[in-house]
């Protein structure tokens, strides 16, 4: 495994991992950090409606594109959960992050924890799950009857080889629940279609057959759930339901009506809640 701090550096806009891949990021503001992990296939852009306000309100608002994703290197390795919690560490590290609340949506859950299990909670005041898609464990098996069987996630791999563009179009409504613009379905789209076909279908991999039930117990940092009900990407009774109750202490907030990209079409409410999740922070420590 890659240890970040020991040879990451900062170029204008970018940071090196040490197995030299340059990673974009954006920081904005002046503040206590937050660090906005990207889902899967979608980038640091994502984050603009959040970033914009809260920087306005006193944060420091960071995120990175992941390798092979938006305006970060395009590598052809490194697409496993050791490796990208490393590149979460260099970022960390070399921005010298203390005390900052991630915010991590979707498939970087899975990053986040492993961030935490192998690099330690020293920098990290809080955590955020939101709509969280790779925990705790995705794959049906004999000790997790309620996951998806091995054959149904073999069919949506199936989908994404033939042709990943026309299924992200075909998802499209469902992820906003029919609440977004042609505007946003289109930049979003955009997003993902700059994300590599290796790394796309890499990570499709990995986020069904990782098991973080484990790692999740062991969390030791403050972390809050949001999730939608009407979440068909991530649905509730598989991802943040089971997780909270592993991770000591967490709470779990579900919108009723929210879709996966709860992002966008809640963001007032979600930035509300991100606020109060940090001031609750601070008022602990």
């Amino acid at each position: 495994m890659l240890h970040a701090s020991a040879q990451a550096i900062t170029l204008p806009s970018h940071i090196r991992t040490p197995d030299g891949t340059d990673l974009f990021y954006r920081d904005w503001g002046e503040g206590k950090p937050l660090l906005f992990l990207a889902g899967w296939t979608l980038n640091s852009q994502m984050w603009g409606y959040q970033m914009e306000p809260l920087a306005r309100q006193g944060f420091r608002c960071i995120a990175y594109d992941r390798r092979a994703h938006g305006r970060s290197d395009d590598p052809g390795y490194g697409y496993d959960f050791d490796t990208l919690a490393d590149d979460l560490a260099a970022v960390i590290d070399t921005l010298d992050l203390r005390d900052a609340i991630i915010v991590a949506h979707s498939f970087s859950s899975g990053e986040v924890v492993r961030y935490l299990d192998c690099h330690g909670g020293e920098r990290v005041s809080g955590v955020i799950m939101l709509a969280p898609a790779a925990i705790p464990y995705l794959m049906k098996t004999e000790d997790n009857p309620v996951g998806i069987p091995p054959e149904a996630i073999a069919e949506v791999r199936s989908e994404l080889e033939e042709d990943f563009s026309g299924w992200a179009e075909r998802m499209s409504e469902p992820y906003f629940a029919g609440r977004g613009s042609r505007g946003i379905i289109d930049a979003t789209l955009n997003m993902m279609n700059q994300t590599s076909h290796q790394a796309m279908l890499a990570l499709t991999g990995i986020q069904g057959m990782t098991d973080f039930r484990d790692e999740l117990a062991r969390i030791e940092v403050p972390v809050l759930f949001i999730h939608g009900a009407r979440d068909v990407s991530a649905p509730l009774e598989l991802t943040s339901e089971p997780a909270s109750k592993l991770v000591h202490g967490s709470r779990l907030i579900v919108y009723e009506d929210a879709p996966h990209g709860l992002y966008f079409t809640h963001k007032n409410e979600l930035n509300a809640d991100i606020v109060r999740f940090a001031s609750e922070v601070e008022a602990k420590t």
